[in-house]
């Protein structure tokens, strides 16, 4: 009989992002993003947040980053940034009641979504799905965890980015169009969520492009903050 540890090939490392404050890490299972979930965000796309409520889609667990450096894509020109509010789940389920949603969090961070604006138009026009222009590699840069008994849930508080010291996004958690709770609603109605998964819960308006030796910091209020360099 097979021994069930033997692999035919070497095993993917898993992915393990920092706890702060800690030695111990958190494994990552899936990654979950939260489209136009700011309104503000959603006008600046060219949508109406009135009829187009946000959606979902995924990153891969190799895509998240915490060294302090964003290497600039190929196949690409246009690369944005989106600052966003990240949690970390401890507990999941299919169908998951509001009253107990905040349950599953075990903690906050904040993590930059970067994405291939020119090829995110071109794959838009031709309806096609958005991997490619935001499952690339390195394009979700994170901080390290923080507890939720550090941090609390953060219903209210300022996100904001910094390009080179100068503010280019700035809004408040409280923007949000779909709450903490309600993403993770919302998010088990189409997925079996489970310990391991982290959830970018959207960007407020000003998301721009980035070049090689850009300085970014950004930072979730009261929860982290993130700085890299664009190589």
């Amino acid at each position: 009989m097979t021994n069930a540890t033997t692999t035919v090939i070497p095993a993917p490392p898993l992915t393990l992002l920092p706890v702060k404050g800690s030695s111990a890490t958190f494994p990552v299972r899936r990654v979950y993003c939260v489209g136009r979930n700011y309104a503000d965000h959603a006008i600046e796309m060219g949508h109406d947040p009135s009829r187009e409520p946000p959606f979902f889609f995924q990153k891969n667990p190799q895509n998240l980053v915490t060294d302090g450096h964003f290497p600039y894509p190929s196949l690409s020109e246009d690369v944005h940034f989106e600052v966003e509010l990240v949690m970390a789940l401890k507990a999941g389920g299919d169908n998951i009641a509001l009253s107990d949603a905040l349950d599953c969090v075990w903690g906050y961070g904040v993590g930059i979504d970067f994405t291939r604006r020119d090829l995110q138009a071109a794959i838009k026009k031709a309806g096609r799905p958005w991997e490619a222009a935001k499952a690339f590699e390195a394009s979700a840069p994170v901080s390290a965890l923080v507890s939720v008994e550090t941090t609390g849930h953060p219903h209210t508080g300022a996100i904001w980015l910094d390009v080179n010291g100068e503010r280019k996004q700035t809004g408040d958690i409280a923007q949000m169009i779909w709450k903490l709770p309600e993403i993770i609603v919302e998010l088990s109605k189409l997925f079996t969520l489970a310990p391991g998964d982290i959830i970018m819960t959207g960007t407020p308006a000003g998301v721009g492009p980035i070049v090689r030796g850009d300085r970014i910091t950004c930072a979730a209020e009261g929860v982290a903050e993130l700085s890299l360099t664009v190589i």
